[in-house]
């Protein structure tokens, strides 16, 4: 019996192991564990070791401390609320202290409210006073500083003999007064002892910097273009040019806007931004510029014997050009005609485009007919499902004689470049002064 005893023992041990094994670890408390004993001296001292405290800090001397079994009561009042937090941070720090009951006050008497306030006051404006000496010290250097670089940004003819273009020499200008208006404010600062000031000066300004970098992209983006444009040089004052579809003879380049003058004397003001980027087309640059016309012959008409003709009537022509030589291509045939295509070369400076051109078509024309070629109109055939009603003859008109053409008057034969946008542009140049980035010496890209 003992036995079976001692076996039923054993089996239950082995299951209850387990279980205990499985069962959560008590937690650990927060803080110091507290004793299971104390006496009225350990509560004594501290006590006497919180008001020693007290009695050292403004502000908390009137505090009155009572401790009973390791808990501390904080009674009495307090100028503000973080002096009854500084007290009772103060008391949980006292070795021994279980915990502690913060039954302080706001004391809200006026002159203990004000005086401190007043004291603290006063100290600062003694402390501004003391530190005059030294503020002037820094205001004085940093007045320096920048009286230097301003000097230095003022030497323009140092900076336009640096830089390829008055545009450039602003902007650098410009950027040493900037630096040096900031290195005087790093020197002035760092003499006063306020390196975390200009932490915060400096860090607020590139987040402002990032934020108007976005607000004005656009004017930056025409500010640096502005640049570029000044230091490639793309065009020259006069010169004859298509900048994305629009044409005209260029007056100015600003540091804002390519002014042009349209063909139709008007002003024309293009962003710099938009001239940069734009697909520049200067018809200046080279004098021989190519004209070309198409004129139709009969279909039964020889179409090469028609460009033989029409080359030898451009050759005879005095402003079309020997070098490069006119040329003439068949490019199309109809069913009426056959579309023959000429080229001609000629020299901008001494003829107009224009009238060169419509010279060339008179003549090659006059040339065909003379030549017994036939320039057809268009044929269309008419289909008539109800036969039309016939009408008697009436009485046949007379043929009308047509009159005789005029002379040719040799003022309709002149192909001399029109001189009066390229006038206009002249003048206005000459009357404005400066504002102008557009430099001859300068290489042309």
């Amino acid at each position: 019996m003992q036995r079976l005893a001692y076996v039923i023992l054993g089996l239950v041990l082995s299951l209850a192991a387990p279980v205990a094994a499985q069962a959560p670890p008590r937690e650990e408390s927060a803080g110091p564990l507290i004793s299971s004993r104390t006496t009225g001296a350990e509560d004594r001292d501290i006590a006497a070791r919180i008001s020693g405290i007290y009695a050292e800090i403004p502000g908390l001397q009137s505090v009155e401390v009572e401790v009973s079994a390791g808990v501390v009561t904080l009674q009495g009042a307090v100028a503000t609320p973080d002096e009854a937090e500084q007290a009772e941070a103060i008391a949980n720090r006292v070795n021994g202290v279980v915990t502690v009951q913060n039954r302080l006050e706001r004391d809200l008497d006026v002159r203990t409210n004000v005086a401190p306030a007043f004291a603290r006051f006063e100290g600062e404006i003694r402390g501004l006073i003391q530190g005059l000496p030294l503020l002037g010290v820094a205001l004085g250097v940093a007045v320096i500083i920048g009286l230097i670089g301003h000097g230095l940004a003022r030497v323009d003819r140092l900076w336009a003999w640096l830089t390829p273009n008055p545009f450039l020499a602003t902007v650098v200008a410009s950027t040493i007064r900037v630096v040096f208006f900031i290195l005087a404010a790093v020197v002035g600062l760092e003499i006063l002892g306020a390196t975390a000031l200009l932490g915060a000066v400096l860090g607020g300004a590139g987040v402002i910097g990032i934020a108007l970098g976005f607000a004005v992209r656009d004017t930056v983006d025409n500010y640096v273009s502005s640049l570029m444009l000044s230091l490639r040089q793309p065009f020259r004052a006069n010169d004859h040019v298509v900048i994305g579809g629009d044409e005209g003879r260029v007056i100015r380049l600003t540091s804002r806007a390519t002014v042009l003058m349209t063909l139709d004397g008007n002003h024309l003001r293009i962003p710099n931004a938009i001239v940069f980027k734009a697909v520049i087309l200067n018809y200046t640059r080279n004098p021989e510029r190519r004209f070309e016309f198409d004129l139709g012959i009969g279909a039964d008409e020889d179409g090469l014997a028609a460009i033989a003709l029409g080359l030898r009537a451009l050759d005879a022509l005095p402003f079309v050009l020997a070098e490069p030589e006119a040329s003439g291509v068949i490019v199309n045939v109809g069913d009426s005609n056959i579309v023959v295509r000429f080229y001609g070369w000629i020299d901008q400076r001494h003829t107009d485009f224009m009238k060169g051109r419509s010279r060339s078509i008179h003549a090659v024309k006059a040339a065909f007919e003379a030549g017994g070629f036939s320039l057809p109109e268009p044929i269309y055939r008419l289909r008539y499902d109800v036969p039309p009603p016939v009408s008697s003859p009436g009485p046949r008109a007379k043929a009308s004689v047509p009159p005789p053409r005029p002379p040719l008057n040799e003022e309709a034969l002149d192909t001399a470049p029109a001189p009066a946008v390229e006038r206009l542009v002249t003048e206005e140049r000459a009357g404005v002064k400066g504002g102008d980035l557009l430099d001859d010496r300068r290489p042309i890209e």
